[in-house]
């Protein structure tokens, strides 16, 4: 399936104004499809109990990879969107626009008996995840690894999480026409 998933994201993958474009996947319901499920493959047996989803791609991913796996998704807000209760709050690093995002997740979603898996479109930096992972060890869970559509993460940011999973590399992606 994989790479089914692999064939149907560059199908869908765009450059639209010099960005990235994975928008086209979510529309077709047999690339979503494909895409979740090859996702959380290499995570099936690795006893996940929530997936995090940092917003916005995120929370869709993270969502649809939580329902494949029979498992509860957990948002990871940006800023200040609404997000009742005690919250663990992290600042990332600089990211590949040189920002910085303050990441939030309710305490009460996570505990000492989870292990967690974190799904998004795109890595390239490793502050968001870097960020999440910080997060979730700071409420006394386990995380797993990290699961993305395109892994663009190399050297030692990469060498600091213990999985990364990513359908593509971003060599692999057609050229940037912009």
């Amino acid at each position: 399936m994989p790479s089914t998933a692999r064939d149907l994201t560059l199908e869908h993958f765009r450059w639209t104004g010099g960005h990235a474009d994975v928008w086209a996947i979510f529309r077709d319901a047999k690339a979503l499809a494909a895409v979740v499920a090859a996702l959380v493959e290499p995570f099936r047996e690795e006893q996940i109990t929530a997936v995090c989803g940092i917003e916005s791609r995120g929370f869709l991913l993270g969502g649809a990879a939580a329902v494949e796996l029979g498992v509860g998704f957990v948002p990871v807000r940006k800023g200040e969107g609404l997000l009742p209760g005690d919250k663990a709050v992290c600042q990332s690093s600089a990211d590949y626009r040189r920002l910085r995002h303050t990441l939030r997740l309710q305490r009460s979603s996570l505990g000492p008996g989870d292990r967690v898996l974190l799904v998004d479109d795109w890595i390239e930096t490793g502050s968001q995840a870097a960020a999440v992972k910080g997060m979730v060890e700071e409420c006394g869970s386990t995380w797993v690894g990290c699961s993305v559509i395109v892994d663009q993460l190399t050297g030692s940011p990469k060498n600091a999480f213990s999985t990364i999973r990513g359908l593509l590399t971003a060599q692999e992606l057609p050229p940037c026409e912009s």
